[in-house]
């Protein structure tokens, strides 16, 4: 017992030292993007690397402002991801409940078919989904961005996981009472699914504000483009405005950020009471 309680210390700092340098080598990057943002364009190739820069400037985000749309590509991806998280949230909780609560005939194998299209490559379906869009008239409009990600199967399941913790004694009491599965829903299982909500609400505006290729494809108007996509205007053939170019990305990735540590508390929570490891 004693060694036992002398090496606990020991064990601790090990912890400690690990998960410092795992934060260390994930920050790094981070912190390379916002000193070359900051850093003036003739530092940047003269030669020597250096950590800390001789001088800072904001040139590269006054350059940026002046130069491009800045403004309007960032209202894009905020009202596309806003959308798009609305639409997929609510969909995926009322698509959990149903599996989680209610019984109907072939859910089982249903639910089981919604999880073999995760197997499925997002590249293979790209097509389908692009003839998809055409036939329906959205290519070149928002819609053909949102309509596409109104629901996923990792949504899906990971509501049907969560709702699964509710006591069912809960809901048939609210049933003998006369109420219905709507009402149910609305006044019994979403206030319970705080957690969850959170979860799902950063999960998805993650996935569509960090999203490249399907909004590149079908957005034919620049004036449409939202932020990852307007990242390619600062990549030139030959060269790149590297300052400019990390000053976009800074400005890309901020409010995720600042997202996930206003919802951290929640989205611990519901990645726990889900099940998933």
């Amino acid at each position: 017992m004693a060694t036992n309680s002398l090496n606990r210390p020991m064990h601790t700092w090990v912890r400690v030292l690990v998960c410092s340098v795992i934060c260390l080598a994930m920050v790094f990057p981070v912190y390379c993007m916002l000193i070359v943002a900051f850093t003036p364009k003739s530092e940047l190739f003269n030669g020597s690397t250096h950590l800390w820069p001789a001088s800072f400037t904001t040139d590269n985000f006054r350059h940026l402002f002046k130069t491009y749309p800045v403004d309007t590509w960032f209202v894009n991806s905020v009202t596309v991801a806003s959308i798009t998280t609305l639409l997929s949230v609510t969909v995926n909780l009322l698509a959990g409940y149903a599996f989680a609560k209610l019984r109907f005939f072939g859910k089982g194998a249903l639910f089981l078919l919604i999880l073999s299209t995760m197997m499925i490559p997002a590249q293979a379906i790209m097509i389908p989904q692009f003839r998809m869009v055409t036939s329906l008239g959205l290519f070149g409009t928002f819609w053909a961005v949102i309509i596409p990600s109104a629901s996923t199967a990792f949504g899906i399941f990971l509501a049907r996981q969560f709702m699964q913790s509710i006591p069912d004694e809960l809901l048939e009491a609210a049933r003998v009472d006369g109420a219905s599965n709507l009402r149910i829903f609305l006044r019994i299982v979403l206030p319970l699914c705080k957690p969850l909500i959170a979860v799902m609400v950063l999960l998805a505006l993650m996935a569509q504000w960090n999203d490249f290729l399907w909004p590149l494809i079908v957005l034919k108007d620049p004036a449409l483009y939202t932020l990852p996509v307007s990242l390619r205007f600062l990549q030139g053939q030959y060269d790149a405005n590297y300052g400019g170019l990390m000053a976009m990305a800074l400005l890309t990735c901020l409010p995720l950020v600042v997202l996930f540590l206003a919802l951290q508390r929640y989205f611990v929570q519901g990645l726990a009471r889900s099940g998933l490891k």
